[in-house]
């Protein structure tokens, strides 16, 4: 039996997998200057790169970008500084943890990569031992979320964090570490980082 919190209810954290676990900050940028998509003093980071592209009416080029990144450039991608330590508190104090992302198991455009084997195949590389689904809708990921009883969930987008549906018990974690969004417009917690998400559990 895990920790418990105050209804009795054992502690269990779901956690979204694209920006909140693997940082694409960086791998983004170097693929697309290789491909001479973008110039190369464009500033780090995927919603850059998003925005440049679609600034210069390449949306179709974004969209492709993004299968050809989460499908073949992944080891490239790196983890969030502190999501060990967090995996290995929770780990030690008996809290089950999943990854629980919405994903499509094939780009939407360009060449058809199986980005759930890609992901897959990523997670195991970085010794995470943490168990992951995939789901193919957001209403499909948050039934997962509430099957599993996650009592906590983290995730960096607020409007799925906003999605009707999640079962009431469960507190909303927006991780936002590039600080995008202002912390008093959404009523969920909110963190930056990491070790701040493990602060946040260690409280609880």
């Amino acid at each position: 039996m895990g920790l418990t919190i105050n209804n009795g209810q054992s502690m269990c954290v779901g956690i979204d997998f694209d920006n909140t676990i693997i940082c694409y900050d960086n791998v983004f940028n170097k693929t697309a200057v290789d491909l001479d998509l973008i110039p190369k003093d464009l500033a780090p980071g995927k919603n850059y790169v998003r925005d440049y592209l679609r600034e210069i009416n390449q949306e179709n080029k974004w969209i492709w970008l993004q299968g050809y990144v989460y499908g073949t450039k992944l080891n490239n991608a790196q983890l969030y500084v502190g999501i060990k330590s967090f995996l290995k508190f929770c780990n030690e104090s008996n809290i089950d943890c999943f990854i629980i992302s919405h994903k499509t198991k094939y780009p939407y455009s360009g060449d058809q990569y199986d980005l759930h084997r890609a992901a897959s195949d990523w997670i195991q590389h970085q010794n995470l031992n943490i168990d992951y689904f995939f789901e193919l809708t957001k209403e499909d990921k948050i039934k997962r979320i509430n099957t599993l009883n996650c009592t906590y969930f983290i995730d960096d987008l607020p409007e799925f964090l906003s999605l009707p549906g999640f079962n009431e018990n469960i507190v909303k974690i927006l991780f936002d570490p590039l600080q995008k969004y202002n912390k008093s417009d959404y009523g969920h917690e909110y963190v930056n980082s990491w070790s701040e998400t493990l602060e946040l559990i260690k409280k609880r």
